[in-house]
Parts: structure tokens; sequence; C-alpha cells
């Protein structure tokens, strides 16, 4: 019960964390552009992640991307250790891409935790390579989607707004922002939220105090999406400066374009039931935005490095979650 209840705070520990190390998703360009400030851009965030909740419990009635995390490990191999080296390894990648300013996945480093620990465990077998494949195939998908949505809607406004006076234009999509922002904080709530709620639903299974990994008590997504929210509400600027400005210079039209496009590629991903990263969608409809001006507007440099950082997230965790769980298994925990 001891194990169970460390594995329970450090899940929500982490849940905490990503709430702040992505905070910068949904606020980057509404900083940027200075339609709001920082302060006020986070309690901003916070409020609709934590709306999110409502939204899954009462108007989609599932958390289906938890029961999708939860089943990334073969039931027979979920232990209390292996959930617990996951959890160490995912902490400890995110605070140090955090502090290095690097967008990297939150939802990849928990989903490659997880995994590396089983592997560590039971070997590949542990592990749904069907539910892994999906997984990691939206590493590409996910931004490819926000960045194809981005450059249509981009392409659409332009049009149909060309003849508008920049100035009174520009104050309706400093307007806007507050709505696409929102959109897309729902988005970072309902998609982030449940992989924690995935995790820790595993573990009580792995406790004996469920008996389907789908049966997550009504206290868990609660705690999960409170404490995304007050992590949201302690982000930093770090992620911000490089999603905001260093990626592409974002105008209001661009930033209303890159939260929609953002949050439309969220929704889809919710009703397929596929965790994917709300950093990559955002990072995705950026880029398109800023293409769409002329491609010399995008800093490859930067969004090359991004890129390895994404592709490099999952290998990583997964070995950082190996390497704790065989250093835990010398105390006896297995």
């Amino acid at each position: 019960m001891t194990l169970l209840i460390v594995i329970i705070v450090l899940a929500l520990i982490f849940d905490y964390i990503n709430g702040f190390h992505d905070a910068a998703n949904s606020i980057a360009t509404i900083v940027s552009t200075r339609v709001l400030t920082l302060f006020i851009a986070v309690l901003w965030a916070a409020f609709f992640n934590f709306v999110a909740f409502f939204i899954a419990k009462h108007i989609i009635g599932e958390f289906g991307i938890a029961n999708t995390v939860s089943k990334t490990v073969m039931e027979q191999f979920i232990t209390l250790p292996v959930i617990l080296s996951g959890l160490i390894a995912a902490i400890s990648w995110n605070l140090l891409t955090w502090w290095l300013g690097i967008p990297s996945s939150s939802s990849h480093t928990l989903i490659g935790g997880f995994a590396g620990a089983a592997i560590a465990h039971g070997g590949f077998v542990a592990i749904q390579s069907s539910v892994i494949f999906k997984i990691a195939a939206f590493i590409l998908l996910a931004p490819l989607i926000g960045m194809i949505i981005s450059i249509i809607l981009t392409i659409l406004i332009m049009n149909i707004c060309k003849r508008a006076n920049p100035h009174r234009a520009e104050t309706w999509f400093k307007r806007l922002q507050l709505v696409s922002s929102g959109l897309f904080s729902i988005g970072h709530g309902l998609n982030d939220s449940q992989k924690v709620m995935g995790i820790i639903a595993a573990a009580l299974f792995a406790a004996n105090e469920i008996t389907d990994i789908a049966d997550i008590p009504n206290w868990v997504p609660l705690a999960c999406f409170t404490m995304i929210a007050l992590g949201t509400m302690s982000g930093g600027w770090r992620i911000v400066k490089t999603m905001g400005t260093k990626i592409t210079k974002v105008t209001p039209l661009e930033g209303v374009v890159a939260e929609t496009a953002g949050a439309i590629t969220l929704y889809l991903t919710e009703y397929l039931k596929i965790p994917v990263s709300t950093t990559h969608t955002i990072t995705g409809a950026i880029i398109g935005v800023g293409a769409v001006k002329r491609l010399s507007a995008v800093r490859w440099g930067v969004t090359i490095n991004l890129l390895w950082a994404w592709i490099l997230t999952i290998p990583v965790s997964a070995l950082l979650a190996a390497i704790v769980y065989y250093a835990i298994s010398l105390f006896g925990l297995q």
C-alpha cells in the first residue's frame, strides 16, 4: 500500500510538472503577441485545463485516452515497480527539457518510461506493440496535421480579410486569440490529464484495488485535472520563448490560426482515443503559419533541433526507466 501511495503522489507530481512544462503550448502565441501578460495567460490556460474535466466526464462521457495509455503494457507485466521506474524517468526527463527550454513531449516521456521499465521487467513481449506503434506514428502525424490545417486556415482567412482595415483586423484577431487559446487549453487538458489517469489506473490494477483498468475511481480524474491546472498556473517563460518567438515571429492572426489548428487536431485525436503531444501539435501549427508567409520565415535550425528532441524522447525515457528499474531491483523491488 505504501508503494501504491508513493506512485500516486509521483504521478500527480508528474501531472503538475506536465502543466508548467506544457503551459507554453496554449499561451506562447497569446503572450508573444502581447494580448495577455504571462501571469494572466497562465491563469486563463489553467481555467480551461480544468474545464476539460467536465467536458470529458459529462459531455464525452468517457476517458478513452486514459484507457489507451493504461494498455501500453500487457496486463501480466504491470507491476508497481515498473510504474514507479517509468514515473521517475519521466519526471527526470521532463525537468531536464524544461530547464533547457526544449518543448519535448510530456506524453511520450510518460509512455516511453512506462514501456522501458516494462521491457526491463519482462522483455519486449511486455509491451503492446500495436499501441506503441500507433502512438509513435503520431509523433510525425500530429504536427503534420496541425501544420496542414494551419496552412489551409491561414490562406482562407487572408483571402477573406484581404480588404479589411489592418488596424481593425488586428484588434479583432487579438480578441479572437482569447477564444482560440481557450479552445487549445481545453484540448491540452483533455489529452494530457488522461495520460496520468491511465498510469494511476494501471497502478491501482497492479495493487488489486480494481479488477479492470477501465474502472477508474472518480477521484482519479478530478485529481489529475486539478494538478495539471495548478501546474499550468506555474508555467514559466523558458518554453514560451521558444514556442512564441524562436520558431517564427507570430502575429495575432497567425496566433489565432495556430491555436485553432492545434485545437482541431487535439479534438480529432481525442475522438480517436490516441494520446498525442500537445507540444508537437502546436509546433506544427506554428510552422504552418510561418511557412505561408515564406519558407524562410521559419527558423528551420530550431525546428530540426526540436524534431530530434521529439524523436529521442521515447527511447531516452525508455532507457532511463530501464536503468531505474534495474537500480531499484537491487533493493528487492521487482
